[in-house]
């Protein structure tokens, strides 16, 4: 199935350069391994526990496949090189924030939290972002390109290498729209959650998306219990058009109807991210507008005060407004909670990291 419009395309049908093994789902690894390499099935199990399970950086570490299959594998294929240029981690060490550079060159960030339930990555799914969300770094420079299967997995496992930590939860809420990157990001999940893999529960993955309702349909198909978080920002067309340009494409009750729409595909309850912006979207008006839109259905909303971007014109809500933004909600029967902020001292916004290396680059 195709599901398209004007600016998306999401497709069953994934393609990708056929010596890509770190991105190969295991039914494909050994097929591979068969068809193409004459080897027996067992060895693309051995080789995906040891891509994905022991994150080997190198054929030479796979010590119980024969020097003869790792140098055919060298011949045609690598575990593409990916490497961290900047690590800040913030003063409570609870946030430790990474800039890692892929072999063409380009450079995503991701951010280590350290909760009271575990480890939580979250990762990048494209280089830069086209959605043009007002308020966020990412998009400043635009999209370069998408990210792999792997370059998504090869945050999550660089992380696990550089702190020897183990990671319980991954939200793709980094630089990039998943839904942009649709199959990669899927293929992305997949691979995560694997058995023979590092076996993370779908249950512990959120993905974020502004609002690409095609998408938001798509996923509620694959069979995956993620978590669904809508970045929804404003209560209304007209407020929510000031932060994200995508509203003028898909409007706010559009976007909350496909939310609906998973909650009843998979009994997962949606969040509704909602960052307060200073003057724009914390009024008692936008307050009791977001109180109509979303009274009654099984959802959460978690407030956020926004992280400055010095780019950008907007401001942070007041922390007194954020409580009281809050509190007038849980009035009109709404779940929300306020997401504790981490590494605002390291500048944890998306995209901040990789503009402020960008921009220092730049004027060398």
């Amino acid at each position: 199935m195709i599901v398209t419009d004007s600016t998306f395309v999401f497709s069953e049908k994934n393609e990708y350069k056929s010596r890509d093994i770190c991105s190969m789902e295991l039914s494909e690894l050994k097929t591979y391994l068969s068809e193409e390499m004459g080897e027996k099935p067992f060895r693309g199990q051995q080789i995906f526990q040891w891509i994905h399970k022991r994150l080997a950086s190198d054929f030479s570490e796979m010590d119980n496949i024969p020097l003869s299959l790792r140098d055919k594998l060298k011949e045609g294929s690598s575990i593409p090189e990916v490497s961290i240029i900047k690590k800040l981690e913030s003063n409570d060490k609870k946030a430790v924030k990474y800039l890692f550079r892929f072999e063409d060159g380009n450079v995503i960030e991701s951010v280590l939290m350290r909760y009271d339930y575990g480890n939580s990555v979250c990762v990048s799914s494209q280089v830069g972002c086209r959605m043009g969300c007002s308020f966020c770094a990412s998009t400043i420079d635009g999209l370069v390109r998408n990210l792999s299967p792997y370059e998504i997995l090869s945050q999550v496992y660089g992380i696990i290498r550089d702190t020897k930590e183990r990671v319980s939860h991954v939200v793709i809420m980094g630089s990039g729209e998943p839904m942009d990157n649709y199959d990669n990001v899927i293929r992305f999940i997949r691979l995560l959650t694997h058995k023979e893999g590092q076996d993370i529960s779908a249950r512990n993955i959120t993905l974020s998306t502004c609002g690409v309702v095609p998408g938001m349909d798509e996923l509620g198909k694959e069979g995956l219990p993620v978590t669904l978080a809508v970045s929804l920002h404003g209560p209304d067309d007209i407020t929510r058009e000031r932060l994200v340009p995508l509203t003028k494409k898909y409007h706010v009750r559009d976007i909350v109807s496909a939310a609906d729409r998973y909650f009843e595909k998979t009994g997962r309850r949606v969040t509704y991210e909602y960052s307060l912006v200073d003057g724009v979207n914390d009024s008692d008006e936008c307050c009791m507008k977001l109180s109509g839109l979303l009274r009654g259905k099984n959802c959460h909303v978690n407030l956020i005060s926004m992280n400055p971007v010095k780019e950008r014109k907007w401001r942070p809500g007041k922390a007194s407004r954020v409580l009281e933004f809050k509190n007038k909600l849980e009035k009109n029967g709404i779940h929300v909670t306020i997401r504790a902020s981490v590494g605002r001292d390291i500048d944890a916004a998306c995209g901040q990291l990789r503009k402020s290396y960008l921009d220092g680059r730049s004027s060398e």
